[in-house]
C-alpha cells in the first residue's frame, strides 16, 4: 500500500513565512526528493492557519518509507531543517498508509452502507 510521510511545520512568524516557502520549495524540497526518490511530493499552506505547511512525500510502500527514515541521509536533512530554522519552525512527522477508496460513488444513495 502506498504510504506516506506528512511533515507538518509552523512558521510561527509571519516574517519568516516568505523566506521558509521559499527555501522550502527551491532547497530543501528538492534534495530530499534527490536524496530520497519518493514517487511524488507536494506541499501546501494551510488555509485555516496561514502559519502551518504541509509537505508530503509519497512511497510506494510503507517499507520504503521506513528504511529511508532510519538512513544517515535522512537524519542529515532533518540537521539541515533544524539548524536553518532552530526554534522559529516547529515541525512534526506522520507516516500514513493508504486504504482502500471508493472509486465510484454509488448509483443510489440508499445503497450506501448495504
Amino acid at each position: 500500500m502506498t504510504a506516506h510521510l506528512i511533515v507538518r511545520a509552523t512558521v510561527a512568524d509571519a516574517g519568516d513565512r516568505q523566506r521558509f516557502d521559499r527555501w522550502y520549495g527551491e532547497t530543501h524540497m528538492p534534495e530530499a526528493v534527490a536524496v530520497f526518490h519518493p514517487a511524488r511530493t507536494w506541499r501546501s499552506w494551510s488555509t485555516l492557519d496561514p502559519a502551518i505547511h504541509y509537505a508530503f512525500y509519497e512511497f510506494a510502500e510503507k517499507r520504503q518509507l521506513e528504511a529511508m527514515m532510519v538512513t544517515d541521509e535522512f537524519k542529515v536533512m532533518v540537521a539541515d531543517f533544524t539548524k536553518k530554522w532552530g526554534g522559529r519552525v516547529s515541525r512534526e512527522r506522520d507516516v500514513v498508509v493508504t486504504v482502500p477508496t471508493v472509486s465510484e460513488p454509488p448509483q443510489n444513495l440508499s445503497d450506501v452502507g448495504n
